[in-house]
């Protein structure tokens, strides 16, 4: 499954009947998966669909989806108010003498509130699904867009967030080949700092120095860190290589890899390897801005 970005852009249009419909959608990042629907009046009822839909296709992003829907002029039809125009033709009878005998005129007819009512034909049950089936199949092509949008950007991302795992490896690479981390420079720095230990205190148990031993010891071995960003790097390839929604496990590993940088950089006691580690922490930076565009 393709890796997706959260920012992207689509259009359709198309006309159903008399009338010319268009979709445009747009997506940002987003937590989650949030679908803001802007439909004309007397089109809510497409609302469930249209939100199903979208949830077919994405996991994640602000979803911005609008339709506009436009009618052509059409014939209008003249509807008789008869109950209305009953009541007039009653009242003109019971004045009887008071008003003009004349029989009454059309264009008199037609000036009286609520007598004739000019409208355009209402749709048929069968007019209105038609128009909704074409809508709701314009919106999936729209979708489909934008997913492949997505889809094209996503891989994009993906081969810039390799190439920060490279990165990254490179700079674990050279924290571990340091000569400050071989066996015989551990050794002399550990006898320098007990040496220290030693002639700062009056009298000290052996227990106590094997305490301190072993957390400079502790202090001066950076196996441990190397070896999780080894495996964190290892599980970001496999996880873009995967594909799909894989945003937030890879923003997980960001911040694992934030954590063993932070470490590495408190432990350092060579100038080279604190560069590394400070480098580090810069590209890991870089990778997880970039995992924020990732669904």
């Amino acid at each position: 499954m393709p890796l997706q970005s959260m920012t992207g852009f689509a259009r359709r249009e198309g006309s159903s009947g008399r009338y010319r419909w268009a979709w445009e959608l747009r997506s940002v990042n987003g937590k989650g998966l949030d679908v803001r629907l802007r439909l004309p009046p007397g089109l809510e009822r497409l609302e469930q669909d249209c939100r199903r839909l979208a949830s077919q296709y994405f996991s994640r992003g602000n979803l911005q989806v609008a339709l506009s829907l436009n009618g052509a002029e059409t014939a209008v039809e003249a509807v008789v108010n008869r109950e209305a125009l009953a009541a007039v033709l009653k009242l003109r009878e019971q004045l009887g003498d008071l008003v003009d005998p004349a029989p009454l005129r059309f264009d008199t007819l037609l000036s009286l509130r609520g007598i004739v009512d000019f409208r355009e034909p209402e749709e048929s049950e069968s007019e209105r699904a038609a128009l909704d089936a074409e809508i709701l199949a314009g919106l999936e092509l729209a979708l489909a867009d934008l997913r492949a949008m997505r889809e094209e950007e996503g891989r994009a991302l993906g081969q810039v967030l390799l190439a920060q795992l490279d990165r990254i490896e490179q700079l674990t690479a050279t924290v571990e080949n340091d000569p400050s981390r071989s066996p015989a420079a551990i050794a002399e720095r550990l006898a320098q700092q007990v040496a220290l230990i030693l002639d700062n205190a009056a009298s000290i148990d052996r227990e106590r120095l094997h305490a301190e031993v072993a957390l400079l010891a502790t202090k001066a071995d950076l196996r441990e860190e190397i070896d999780r960003l080894g495996s964190h790097i290892a599980a970001g390839r496999d996880l873009l290589a995967k594909g799909g929604p894989v945003g937030r496990k890879l923003d997980f590993l960001a911040q694992e890899f934030n954590r063993e940088s932070n470490t590495i950089c408190s432990k350092s006691n060579a100038a080279a390897v604190s560069a590394a580690g400070i480098e580090l922490k810069v590209v890991i930076d870089q990778f997880r801005e970039q995992v924020q565009n990732l669904e």
